[in-house]
């Protein structure tokens, strides 16, 4: 009687695990998070700011996250070949970040490498679109979603959560770009 009870229960579970390994792998592959905002400066002032990695540490959500992050920048000073690379203890992770693609005025295209605490890779984008007297500035990342990125998300909302960021990011950015104009 115990050992029917023990493998009923055993049975069940294999067949929950089973069943939530099914419902991980049949989430989307892809990854997209993107916010924008409009500010007050042309496309120029704002890509200035983002096509060089030097100046991100005054406005990126990430650059005071973790006080014991070692960063580094290598490559071109700015443009396309730049890069930028972290490491931190804490919630920064480590990674690196290459500039790729380099419109004045209007995008900057960045491959971007997380390492520790998830390894994947992700293009991200930065589009500056004219607005009359203003400018359009839109964050985007895209990429694939690897089976733990897959599970991951199904208890963390990453839209939300990166989106959060990218929204923190551009907030700081514009005061920023705006006073470089005046």
């Amino acid at each position: 009687m115990i050992k029917k009870l023990i493998l009923g229960i055993l049975a069940v579970g294999v067949i929950l695990i089973a069943g939530l390994l099914i419902v991980i792998a049949m989430q989307p592959d892809d990854l997209k998070v993107s916010r924008s905002a409009t500010f007050n400066a042309p496309p120029a002032a704002a890509f200035e700011q983002v096509n060089d990695f030097h100046k991100w540490d005054a406005w990126s959500p990430w650059a005071k996250i973790d006080p014991t992050m070692k960063v580094n920048y290598a490559g071109a000073p700015s443009g396309v070949g730049a890069i930028y690379t972290w490491a931190g203890t804490g919630e920064a992770g480590e990674g690196k970040m290459t500039i790729t693609k380099s419109h004045p005025t209007e995008h900057v295209g960045i491959d971007l490498e997380f390492i520790k605490p998830f390894a994947s890779t992700n293009v991200t984008d930065f589009t500056f679109k004219p607005n009359g007297d203003k400018t359009d500035v839109t964050w985007t990342m895209s990429g694939k979603k690897n089976f733990v990125m897959k599970a991951f998300c199904l208890v963390v909302d990453i839209d939300a959560a990166i989106g959060a960021d990218f929204e923190r990011g551009l907030a700081q950015l514009k005061p920023i770009v705006e006073s470089s104009v005046k």
